[in-house]
């Protein structure tokens, strides 16, 4: 079981996070929503994830900073949930919606909830 989140499983590809934008499928367990979509990803490699916090519900770029870390944190942990249920790659935006500064294990147990509703529906669309 490998928790960490290493620089390929990162989201950086600007044609990515646009194509995430205007393709993407998305699940929201509210203050996070999840946009997802199943692409071809480089060296096997199952999931590639960003996370985004809203630049006009956090003026301040420190309390943005403190928002990502968080959101980084539960899903470097909580990962195993989506990569040990599929065999096909996506490309995921983990986005924060709320407007109110989060506490950790909030965060965390939203993510789970995510991942779960994740799987379901892409479960659901297999079979």
């Amino acid at each position: 079981m490998d928790l960490s989140y290493p620089k390929k499983e990162k989201l950086k590809s600007k044609k990515r996070i646009e194509q995430l934008f205007l393709e993407g499928k998305n699940v929201t367990s509210f203050p996070l929503k999840l946009i997802y979509l199943e692409t071809a990803l480089p060296d096997q490699i199952k999931v590639q994830a960003g996370v985004a916090v809203s630049k006009k519900k956090f003026k301040s770029a420190v309390k943005r900073n403190r928002v990502k870390r968080l959101l980084r944190e539960a899903y470097r942990l909580n990962k195993t949930i989506v990569t040990g249920n599929t065999e096909r790659s996506y490309a995921f935006l983990i986005l924060y919606i709320g407007k109110e500064m989060p506490t950790y294990p909030v965060i965390e147990k939203q993510l789970q909830h995510l991942f779960k509703k994740f799987n379901a529906k892409t479960n659901a669309q297999i079979g």
